[in-house]
């Protein structure tokens, strides 16, 4: 892959702007540490948004406990705003989940609550930006 100077420096402008672990989670499909997200004790009503592009992912009426680690929502606002794709690393077959400006998000599991359709959408706070319902908050 050949990235000129122009990308590498937005790039690093990206990294600047999100910080080095969103960066390496969201550019280079990392995963952050179970249980490292401050977005994991988030209960205020609002919405989770990319942090790369600022586009709406997750309503937090959709956030539950799953005691995985990361945040857990049952489905997206909107099925546009996501793309999934096979992942075979670490030796699992997964679905990767990522936003439509192609930032990794994390997994989506069929071991949710079943009353809210049985989806789990395992997504990484550091991929997130909670944006409070309420700005007084």
């Amino acid at each position: 892959m050949v990235i000129n100077i122009q990308q590498e420096v937005a790039m690093e402008d990206l990294k600047k702007r999100i910080g080095e672990v969103s960066f390496n989670v969201t550019q280079r499909a990392a995963t952050e540490a179970p249980f490292s997200s401050p977005l994991n004790k988030e209960w205020r009503q609002g919405v989770y948004v990319d942090i790369v592009s600022g586009e709406e992912l997750f309503s937090s009426e959709d956030k539950y406990d799953a005691g995985c680690g990361w945040p857990s929502f049952t489905r997206p606002i909107s099925e546009e705003a996501l793309s999934y794709h096979e992942d075979r690393s670490f030796g699992m077959l997964r679905t990767e989940v990522k936003s439509s400006s192609g930032s990794h998000l994390g997994h989506v599991f069929k071991d949710g609550p079943p009353e809210k359709g049985g989806l789990r959408y395992c997504i990484n706070g550091a991929s997130l930006k909670f944006i409070p319902k309420d700005p007084n908050e």
